[in-house]
């Protein structure tokens, strides 16, 4: 029993007297069974495009992860940049909230201060008013002794 397989007719066509016709044929009876010659003249079972789409594809795909991986750098780089941007603006908020504390805080102190100085202004008007209500009490006794003193010189 003898087996023929499809390179029976592809033999047959390559090692018969016209070349250039049969080698034409050859490839074509390859091509449509799905096998093909490179450039090296080594079969293939892909068509030589396909291979070369193929290989471009691939090409394009490593180029494609490489840019990927350098933007994940640049992601990551720009979230570092976030992230302490953030944390010096917290702190940058937590200073300020700190200034506005004790803002408030001398504020109050003012005003507290004020409110003081405001009663013991108060309280050194009254004073005043009872020292002049007292001086003027005197000047009336001193008036009175005085006139009572002259009296009592020209009675004698």
């Amino acid at each position: 029993m003898t087996h023929l397989s499809l390179a029976d007719p592809v033999r047959e066509t390559l090692f018969s007297g016209e070349a250039g016709r049969q080698t034409a044929m050859a490839k074509d009876i390859l091509a449509e069974a799905g096998l093909h010659f490179d450039e090296l003249n080594r079969l293939r079972v892909l068509d030589p495009e396909v291979t070369q789409q193929t290989i471009e594809l691939k090409e394009e795909c490593k180029d494609f992860v490489d840019k990927i991986g350098q933007f994940q750098k640049i992601v990551g780089g720009l979230i570092e940049l976030v992230d302490q941007l953030a944390k010096e603006a917290e702190n940058e908020k937590m200073k300020a909230i700190g200034a506005r504390n004790l803002l408030k805080s001398i504020a109050k102190q003012r005003e507290a201060q004020q409110q003081q100085l405001q009663a013991l202004i108060a309280e050194k008007k009254m004073q005043l008013e009872r020292y002049r209500v007292e001086y003027e009490a005197l000047c009336k006794v001193e008036a009175e002794q005085n006139e009572f003193i002259d009296q009592f010189i020209f009675q004698k």
